[in-house]
């Protein structure tokens, strides 16, 4: 699809009701590719156990996608079905590509973007990007029915981290020794494999409403396949309006989170950025015609995706279970009493009041926190504005929210005992980035002492950037 031409679902993709002549509403169509490779992998399989042992087995195979240069020359196991390594094959011949509208320099412009924010991104990530997710009450219930992720908040943010950081390090798109469109496959994938287990097999033309039933077995196949599905009510399970507004979540939303921190980007760096995550979203599947590519645009369908979920809250509604999970697991990490609201309040201050009281996050907080936060919000912002008029890209604010990123991904990402999922190489390249991280290139070589006191990491060595403007 050319970017001139208007898809009649574009302006208004929760439009109620379909237009005369047009495709299903977003929420009722998924990704015929994925799924017709999906469908062929698991024809035939009757019941929970030999669905789980199938899609064990797909998993074994796609786990070999160890770099983007393996893609093109990777070719089934002897022990693989060979139902399952033609579908897949098929799958990777048909998707392993980056559409013919992508811009090297606006990925790579975003790259360098991401390593610059460093820790600030993944802060953003906890804060902003995660805490939107959970708002749209179809895609809740697609993450609650996943593994009750409410329980394993650590597994929804490792997931995603083994996403982003293979995509947006250095070439990870672009360059064949990288990972990220290897593992974006892989999720592509996983999307397309969890609609079959929760509709119990292939995609149907309508949304289906199936029963729950127990579960035959204690594993996450198992759990899916037994979970049931309101169609009417909730679209398809992972439907391209549920795609297109994760991807908002991961590219909007960050960008939003930099600007109500006063850290906002210049607008070719904000437009780069977007382009850069819409590839993405054109390798995971989602349709061009429900991306966005400036601020504005992305803002208006932002506000048209959470309609319906800023409305009547579902019932039951899993929203607050999740959002809990997520500030429970990061208030952890905030030893001193005074600040354990802190992940809440920042939450409320990126997110805003109506997404917080979505995810029940509008309950009371104890005054003193309350006050701490406000005051240091202000001033914070106030000391970096008048700074910055004798040194540009100074900033406190920058400095605290690394100093949060460092501690979160300190217990989510770097723990030894509980690697990410990724292939070796690709794993060895992350936890060198995240060391890299703890030096910041923009701050001076006080203000990054300062950080790696509050971050407990030891002071890096060598001049930040802005040092000689101190000398």
């Amino acid at each position: 699809m050319k970017r001139d031409v208007v898809d009649p679902l574009a302006l208004n993709p929760l439009a109620a009701g379909p237009i005369a002549g047009a495709p299903p509403l977003a929420s009722m169509r998924a990704d015929p590719l994925a799924d017709e490779a999906v469908a062929r992998m698991l024809a035939g399989a009757t019941g929970p156990h030999e669905m789980a042992a199938r899609v064990a087995a797909i998993n074994r195979e796609i786990q070999r996608w160890d770099s983007n240069g393996a893609l093109a020359g990777w070719e089934p196991g002897p022990d693989t079905d060979p139902r399952t390594g033609a579908a897949l094959k098929d799958y990777l011949a048909a998707c392993a590509a980056l559409p013919a509208w992508a811009e090297p320099g606006s990925i790579a412009r975003a790259e360098a973007l991401f390593m610059d924010m460093s820790m600030l991104s993944c802060t953003l990530l906890f804060c902003a990007s995660l805490p939107e997710c959970y708002v749209l009450p179809d895609l809740s219930a697609v993450l609650h029915a996943a593994g009750q992720l409410e329980q394993h908040t650590d597994y929804r943010i490792r997931s995603t981290a083994a996403m982003i950081f293979p995509v947006m390090m250095r070439g990870g798109l672009t360059a064949p020794a990288a990972g990220g469109l290897a593992q974006a496959l892989k999720v592509r994938m996983i999307h397309a494999t969890i609609r079959h287990l929760i509709l119990r097999g292939p995609v149907p033309g309508a949304a289906p409403l199936l029963q729950a039933m127990p579960p035959a077995g204690g594993g996450l196949y198992h759990v899916l396949y037994a979970h049931g599905w309101d169609g009417a009510r909730d679209g398809l399970p992972c439907n391209q309006e549920q795609l297109a507004y994760t991807l908002l979540t991961f590219h909007y939303v960050f960008l939003r989170g930099l600007r109500r921190l006063g850290l906002g980007l210049p607008r070719a760096d904000e437009e780069a950025y977007l382009h850069a995550w819409n590839v993405l979203g054109h390798v995971l599947g989602i349709e061009r015609g429900l991306m966005a590519w400036t601020m504005e645009e992305a803002e208006a369908r932002f506000a048209a995706f959470q309609a319906s979920g800023l409305g009547d809250a579902p019932r039951p509604d899993p929203r607050p279970a999740l959002a809990a999970a997520l500030m429970r697991e990061m208030a952890n990490q905030l030893p001193p009493r005074l600040l354990k609201p802190f992940p809440v309040l920042l939450t409320r201050r990126l997110c805003g009041p109506r997404a917080a009281a979505a995810l029940g996050l509008d309950s009371r907080v104890p005054l003193a926190s309350r006050l701490l936060f406000a005051a240091g919000f202000g001033a914070v912002r106030a000391f970096d504005a008048a700074v910055r008029l004798f040194v540009p890209g100074f900033s406190i604010s920058r400095m605290l929210t690394r100093v949060a990123g460092y501690r979160l991904v300190t217990r989510f990402l770097m723990d030894q005992t509980r690697p990410l999922r990724l292939p070796e190489a690709l794993l060895g390249e992350v936890a060198g980035t995240l060391h890299a991280w703890r030096r910041d290139p923009l701050a001076p070589r006080w203000l990054s002492r300062l950080e790696a006191r509050l971050a407990g990491h030891p002071p890096p060595a060598g001049p930040g950037r802005n040092d000689a403007d101190h000398r």
